[in-house]
């Protein structure tokens, strides 16, 4: 491993400078405002909105005049995550044993698997190695400080896995700040998600950003290596220009290509995944939307506002019979529901309503698919024998993707639990090397070959939710998502039933 013992009050550029040009110091932001990223967080001298926050800390040469960083930017370090589990979980273990495994050994498809260059999320496990994942790298970086904060990951492992995380995105190619959806896990350069799709995607840059903040309010040391780490994620942070995708309108648009343009042409209208997008683009330093496009884009989707009953339970917003489970998931994974609402709804009633309303489907199960009962639940987007699908109850093709209930286990938790028995008991045709597989038809005998690093990630994530709150603890404790829901006019009130 090459390790660069660099002192923090010399030239800073030299902190991306090594052998093979791994980091150049290049202009990352095509057409952007800002300078290089990784050079003006280490020479900015603006304030920031936490004292422990951004590169003033750093500037300031934390541990006295001379602290040495430690930046390490080739070989990964590789640890063991406690034992690997090869054989199954038992269904009738204790429950935080079945907890502890699943989660540890779902952890993998991020430490193990991630990209040897990048550090990143490999966008899946049966394709494409090359290929690191935006959003599912958030979700990655949250697995791991759940990791970290359950001893099955050094902290200091993980701070240099980070920080070769943080090192590769400040020179990765970026449009406007915002992230590509997919990229090359050695050069940083944007991967096509489709034709016109390679460009910037502010929802999967939102995905992105929300671990990264929840890491910065998680590595909170004075240490240098931590200080370096924080102004780094708040460079990235500050670069991003939400603005810009909103284009002087009332609507939030999710791409931009630097070679087609708005060709795309997709107003991000709810109910979807999307809503975090709204309270981090409201909330941002530099470029924020003003509240209207909340208000008068987000809101103005024709799926927004239900109210209707489905399977005795009411859907305060969505699409009849609410969606694939991740609507409940990926906004959600910093995003504490418990305490959330707005002039709209209460979104953990709207979160906990949509997951019973998704078992109660699969009990029902009108299209008579075998196998389908109150413990084998869980409709949401994963791979099938049709390829990736968006499954819901009014999109039901017989698969079942074990990150659905699992990712549910804070909305049901007695229904999560159930689940969780069910798929352990179904053995290592389900079971593998980074825990459950992605998806599973009873009706059809077939399970999948294949981990996804956007499902592997709400499993881990929203467990820790569920145990200990970790993660919303983390994201919720940045004043800048404070802020932001205050502009859209959020309160977070406890709920009583969310909170017992």
């Amino acid at each position: 491993m090459l390790t660069k013992s660099l002192l923090t009050n010399t030239d800073p550029f030299a902190l991306f400078e090594t052998p093979g040009n791994v980091f150049k110091g290049r202009t990352s932001t095509p057409h952007g405002r800002l300078p290089n990223t990784a050079l003006r967080a280490l020479s900015a001298k603006s304030e920031w909105l936490s004292p422990d926050q951004g590169p003033s800390s750093l500037a300031r040469g934390v541990g006295g005049r001379g602290a040495h960083v430690v930046v390490r930017t080739e070989t990964l370090p590789r640890i063991s995550i406690g034992r690997k589990h090869t054989g199954t979980p038992h269904p009738d273990a204790r429950l935080d044993e079945l907890l502890d495994i699943v989660q540890q050994q779902t952890l993998r498809y991020f430490w193990d698997f991630g990209h040897p260059t990048s550090g990143l999320a490999r966008e899946r496990s049966n394709a494409t190695p090359h290929i690191v994942t935006t959003g599912g790298s958030g979700f990655g970086i949250m697995a791991i400080l759940a990791g970290v904060e359950r001893g099955w990951i050094d902290r200091q492992a993980a701070l240099d896995r980070l920080t070769t995380m943080v090192c590769f995105l400040c020179e990765a190619e970026r449009h406007h700040g915002a992230f590509p959806h997919w990229m090359d896990g050695d050069s940083g350069r944007t991967i096509p998600f489709s034709h016109h799709d390679d460009g910037g995607d502010i929802v999967e840059t939102a995905y992105l950003m929300v671990g990264l903040l929840s890491a910065r309010q998680y590595f909170r040391g004075t240490e240098a290596k931590e200080c370096f780490l924080r102004s780094l994620i708040n460079a990235l942070w500050q670069d991003v220009e939400w603005d810009w995708f909103a284009r002087g309108s009332d609507s939030l648009f999710w791409h931009w290509s630097p070679v087609h343009g708005w060709a795309m042409e997709h107003p991000i209208n709810g109910w979807n995944e999307c809503l975090i997008t709204f309270v981090l683009a409201a909330a941002a330093p530099r470029y924020p939307i003003a509240p209207s496009v909340y208000h008068c884009g987000w809101t103005a989707g024709q799926a927004f506002a239900n109210g209707r009953s489905f399977d005795g339970v009411t859907l305060p917003l969505g699409p009849d019979h609410g969606g694939p489970l991740f609507f409940g998931h990926y906004s959600f994974l910093g995003l504490d529901p418990r305490r959330l609402r707005d002039c709209y709804a209460d979104y953990w009633q709207q979160n906990v309503a949509f997951t019973r309303i998704n078992q109660a489907h699969c009990i029902r199960n009108p299209e008579k698919f075998d196998g389908y009962s109150a413990e084998c639940w869980g409709l949401t987007a994963s791979d099938s024998i049709h390829g990736y699908v968006a499954h819901a109850p009014d999109r039901d093709c017989g698969v079942i993707a074990p990150t659905g209930a699992l990712g549910c286990f804070p909305y049901a938790p007695a229904e999560s639990k159930r689940a969780l028995r069910h798929f352990a008991s179904r053995g290592d045709r389900l079971w593998g090397e980074y825990g459950f597989r992605d998806a599973f038809s009873p009706a059809m005998d077939w399970y999948a070959d294949s981990y996804l690093a956007i499902d592997q990630g709400p499993i881990v994530a929203m467990i820790e939710n569920y145990r200990s709150g970790l993660l919303w603890r983390l994201f919720m404790s940045c004043p800048e998502t404070r802020a932001g829901l205050a502009r859209l006019g959020f309160s977070q009130r406890a709920n009583a039933a969310a909170m017992s």
